[in-house]
């Protein structure tokens, strides 16, 4: 008799202890990711990460990497660890210490059923160590919860080819569960639209409020990536919720770079030429952004505030980004209850 067939795995010991599964559901909250501080060298590792992503920079592979050891890498760290360092708070980056915050919550909300962890796509602490820790773990199924409400490829897609990554290592792949968009989930709607409304609450009807979504290429939507019509949706939904003329909610689209064109209307643009129609008062924020962080606490609080003000602006209110409100928190661990 071979030494498989007189194995008993239910008794023997080593298998045992190695392969023994965990009635516990796993689950990876994803977010894009951050640099371990806000210097240049920690930059320069960051973004040397995140732009040789071919996912985000869809340019021909050796072109790019010519231009971004040779021109970015020796230029934009210093200058992003600038703004970076005028965001830090004592605890460190905000969007890690509000994804930490999301996940303890989120935690609290699932209870011991589930076990939570936090990977970053770029930087720290990385998709691959998060899926590890479920793995010693022992957790046979696992769901993926990229923290990006609108689908989108050099975010969401990313994010699944890194866990793909991952997983195409381990002897046992797990079930797995991937969440790949939640931007019309009522339950998220819902939290969207209680920050608009306490915000009109608080500091009464604006002339415009702005929806302003992380931008992309254009070609990234006319190749049939969907990000641009979720981000409208989500829009729509929210006025739909809080019944407000749609007239009164702009779309548009931040933090582009490069010569190419990008999804339009640029909010940068759009900001500087409200005043001259007679738009002095707004409100915006970012609903792609799940937890506030650069693009959010500097490009719109600061950066866009003077764009505005600078043109004949009068009033400028910055929206937050949902972190961990209870709402958020709460529409977040029903989409993961309902998924498994």
């Amino acid at each position: 008799m071979s030494r498989f067939t007189a194995l008993n795995y239910d008794v023997d010991p080593v298998f045992h202890a190695a392969n023994k599964p965990s009635p516990r559901i796993g689950v990876l909250l994803v977010n894009l990711g951050t640099p371990d501080e806000p210097t240049a060298p920690a930059l320069r590792r960051y973004l040397k990460q995140f732009l040789s992503d071919p996912r985000v920079v869809e340019i021909p592979r050796l072109v790019w990497l010519l231009i971004l050891h040779g021109i970015i890498l020796r230029v934009r760290p210093k200058r992003s660890a600038a703004l970076y360092k005028s965001v830090w708070t004592s605890e460190g980056s905000p969007l890690l210490v509000i994804s930490k915050q999301q996940q303890t919550a989120i935690q609290q909300q699932l209870g011991d059923k589930y076990s939570v962890k936090l990977g970053m796509r770029y930087g720290n602490p990385s998709i691959a160590s998060a899926l590890r820790e479920l793995q010693k773990e022992g957790v046979r199924k696992i769901i993926v919860l990229p923290l990006y409400p609108q689908y989108a490829g050099p975010t969401t897609g990313s994010s699944f080819d890194a866990v793909a990554d991952e997983l195409k290592h381990w002897r046992w792949v797990p079930e797995l569960h991937f969440i790949n968009n939640y931007c019309d989930h009522p339950l998220y709607i819902d939290a969207l639209a209680n920050s608009v409304r306490e915000h009109i609450e608080k500091n009464g009807l604006p002339q415009k409020i702005i929806f302003s979504y992380h931008g992309m290429p254009k070609r990234f939507l006319t190749a049939g990536d969907p990000y641009f019509c979720l981000c409208q949706k989500t829009t729509r939904l929210v006025q739909e919720k809080l019944q407000l003329d749609k007239n009164l909610l702009i779309t548009s689209f931040q933090s582009r770079f490069g010569r190419a064109e990008w999804l339009k209307p640029y909010t940068d643009e759009t900001l500087a030429n409200l005043p001259n129609e007679g738009i002095k008062d707004i409100a915006i924020l970012s609903p792609a952004f799940s937890a506030d962080c650069l693009e959010t606490l500097e490009e719109l609080a600061v950066e866009n505030r003077h764009t505005f003000l600078n043109a004949g602006g009068e009033k400028y209110q910055y929206i937050p980004a949902l972190n961990a409100r209870t709402d958020h928190i709460t529409a977040l661990s029903n989409l993961i209850k309902t998924t498994g």
